[in-house]
């Protein structure tokens, strides 16, 4: 066997839609040529452009996503980049709220800043003498900012590197189009109309729109938003589904797993996600309630989140987010969807019931096959009793 490299991403070099093509319909070419790629790269011109024209009539579109587009963007909704990451396609380098602070109007900023102020108090008073080493000022203010966070609006401007192919481009295009021209009564989507149609007129204005590319057929739609009422069936395999309520913020984390799939649901009445750190507060709940529901669609809002995949792919899962660093949300999530697993496979008597577990110590520090290599002594987080 041999491997060549026939083709990289050149950093600051923006190809033509011409160039893009003409790979594509090198690309094409290999599944019918008699002799090696090199023969197709030095047919003539004339061949290459009449087969790209063939495939793109016929459909055959598959062969345009070879390419890759990495665009930035600016002053980009949080709840579009959501939209555009469930589309799976895709490689995202995206400014985090967990760790910096976004764009805020000064009512926002205010109440943001009060919250950061009051976490920032809690786990100090809570957890810094007794854990001295992790819970220094600077990691007490990024976990009082990821906490604080869930007060702003999923409608907050960021800024992302999004990465995908010359294909997938134009059927996001499509998927848009489709969704801006349907009559729904989803606030969240009517919401985000706008901005998809700037992103569709914006895409437009590129060099790599292709009308026949942004054609993606009746059945497909955006992947999102879940529009049946009915709750998802659990069901716990070598497969598995299951649903549960979590924030924006969750499914924000969640997504990075792009082996598993996700969808949500919007509740008729709004429901808000409660810090742990402040559950046994009365007086600071109230305050938190009444705070973040002011906002329209802030990142703590509950949604019912749908997901699916399979349990090697679970357990991939395990291995990034139970752990004392993860963001406690999606940590508590995991950990419950994999005592439900876990009961469910034993009480299966399925094969790998033992093997699950090897994985109900804790964190993933307990793992027999895992060596931390930036050990927290987070004893409180290694048995998943933490509340930040």
């Amino acid at each position: 066997m041999k491997i060549s490299v026939i083709a990289t991403t050149h950093p600051n070099y923006i190809a033509t839609k011409e160039e893009l093509e003409i790979f594509s319909g090198h690309a094409a070419g290999v599944c019918y040529m008699a002799g090696s790629f090199s023969d197709l790269v030095q047919e003539p011109e004339e061949k290459t452009e009449k087969r790209i024209g063939l495939t793109k009539g016929n459909g055959h579109h598959s062969v345009f996503g070879h390419e890759t587009i990495n665009l930035y963007l600016e002053e980009i909704p949080k709840a579009l980049a959501m939209v555009l990451n469930n589309e799976k396609e895709y490689t995202t380098s995206e400014k985090s709220a967990r760790y910096t602070k976004m764009i805020m109007t000064d009512d926002e900023k205010k109440v943001y800043d009060k919250w950061c102020g009051i976490f920032e108090s809690l786990i100090r008073e809570k957890y810094q003498e007794k854990f001295p080493e992790f819970f220094s000022d600077n990691k007490i203010k990024k976990l009082a900012q990821e906490n604080a966070r869930y007060l702003i609006s999923v409608f907050t401007p960021t800024s992302m590197i999004y990465s995908t192919s010359y294909r997938q481009l134009n059927v996001l295009y499509a998927l848009f189009q489709k969704e801006i021209q349907r009559d729904n009564q989803n606030d969240f989507y009517n919401m985000l109309k706008p901005y998809m149609i700037e992103f569709c007129d914006l895409i437009r204005n590129t060099p790599y729109f292709d009308e026949t590319l942004a054609n993606v057929g009746r059945l497909r739609h955006l992947s999102l938003i879940n529009p049946y009422k009915y709750e998802m069936q659990q069901i716990f395999s070598d497969t598995y589904q299951t649903s549960y309520k979590a924030s924006f913020a969750m499914l924000a984390q969640a997504q990075r797993h792009r082996t598993i799939s996700y969808n949500i649901q919007l509740p008729d009445v709004a429901e808000y996600y409660i810090p742990p750190i402040i559950k046994d507060n009365d007086d600071l709940i109230g305050q938190w309630l009444e705070d973040i529901s002011k906002v329209k669609f802030p990142q703590g809002q509950l949604i019912r989140i749908n997901e699916c995949g399979s349990l090697d792919n679970f357990i991939l899962k395990m291995y990034e987010r139970r752990c004392s660093c993860a963001q406690l949300e999606i940590n508590e999530q995991t950990t419950k969807t994999y005592q439900e697993y876990t009961t469910a496979l034993t009480n299966n008597h399925h094969p790998r019931a033992d093997e699950m577990k090897q994985f109900s110590k804790g964190a993933r520090c307990t793992y027999p096959d895992f060596e931390c290599t930036s050990k927290c002594m987070f004893a409180d987080g290694i048995i998943e009793k933490r509340f930040i």
